[in-house]
């Protein structure tokens, strides 16, 4: 492979395709982290709807720092992987501490919820360092560039392939280039039949030539995901919503608002189904059917919320999803 040759390809394609999304076109490292953290394991089409909201709501460091955690909750809900919104306030609060955001790998890399992805990606987009980046979108690209039939979750080939971003990257304009790369696995050279003929390095590809492409790159599959069944309640009674918020204690969404299971109710009367939805948290596929219910008082634990006060609560995904069915807005 000629290195300049890919780069030039590469990044005039760019230039010609890229998707007009709301955080290209800044070098505001504020605003470049905001968006990397909300992207981390979420679809753009996921964060598109929040990522300008909460941005009107916390419009630089010192505001996300200040911001009380259940309004920063509530801005993120929704979301999931929750933890990285409050990662998002510690990582704030050293930044104003230090006086502003940090510009060299090493300390981007410190803040809390970045990784070397992440501080790559900042580094390079926002202060031209040329640092390369390696995700899942990256690493598919040069798995099949170099028709790697390695398993990309082992050490050996992960370095390997971090070695060849290294070797491709444009160290003039590094944020462009990655974010190239980047935007040809999310685009064209797909997970599942990649669009080879629109690809600006079809020429290159190894894989593509040996008719490998579809098969890589190589992983070792995880752990077949866990299906469960779930009943949520929708319960309204003179003084609003039945909802419970989730302890400090508890692991998984703690603070946040979510509706009781049908199980934790005792024997309530559900009186129709509201509708049904998938939903799915690391490897637990739920299928979730919601049911409009009656109950006399409040079991211990939960409480009843005024309707008018959802949009500020951090509710939960789940519940969020189950309160539309209900023609909630929320």
């Amino acid at each position: 492979m000629d290195p300049a040759t890919i780069r030039g390809k590469l990044l005039a394609w760019y230039r010609r395709s890229r998707r007009p999304l709301p955080w290209r076109g800044t070098r505001d490292p504020y605003r470049i982290w905001i968006s990397e953290v909300m992207l981390q394991q979420t679809r753009v089409a996921a964060v598109l709807p929040y990522y300008e909201r909460f941005l009107a709501r916390f419009p630089d460091v010192a505001a996300l720092a200040s911001a009380p955690e259940p309004e920063l909750l509530a801005a993120w809900s929704g979301l999931g992987y929750y933890s990285r919104a409050r990662n998002l306030q510690r990582a704030a609060r050293q930044i104003v501490a230090r006086g502003g955001f940090p510009r060299d790998y090493d300390s981007i890399r410190a803040l809390p919820g970045v990784g070397a992805y992440t501080a790559a990606a900042i580094a390079s987009i926002a202060f031209g360092l040329p640092r390369a980046v390696l995700d899942g979108n990256v690493a598919r690209v040069l798995a099949r560039l170099a028709n790697d039939h390695g398993d990309i979750r082992s050490g050996a080939v992960r370095r390997r392939l971090e070695e060849s971003a290294r070797a491709l990257l444009d160290a003039r304009r590094p944020g462009d280039f990655n974010q190239a790369l980047m935007e040809l696995g999310a685009t064209v050279c797909l997970p599942r039949a990649p669009r080879c003929e629109s690809c600006p390095l079809n020429a290159h590809c190894l894989a593509r030539q040996e008719n490998t492409a579809g098969r890589l790159p190589v992983s070792s599959g995880r752990a077949p995901a866990i299906r469960e069944e779930r009943a949520l309640a929708v319960v309204r009674g003179p003084r609003g919503l039945l909802l419970r918020q989730r302890g400090a204690g508890e692991a998984r969404l703690a603070g946040f608002w979510e509706l009781p299971e049908a199980s934790e109710l005792g024997n309530p009367a559900l009186t129709r189904k509201l509708g049904e939805f998938r939903h799915s948290i690391v490897n637990r596929n739920y299928a979730i059917s919601v049911w409009e219910a009656t109950l006399r008082r409040a079991p211990r634990g939960f409480r009843w919320v005024a309707e008018r006060e959802l949009e500020r609560l951090p509710l939960s995904t789940a519940a969020r999803k189950a309160l539309r069915l209900a023609i909630l807005p929320v």
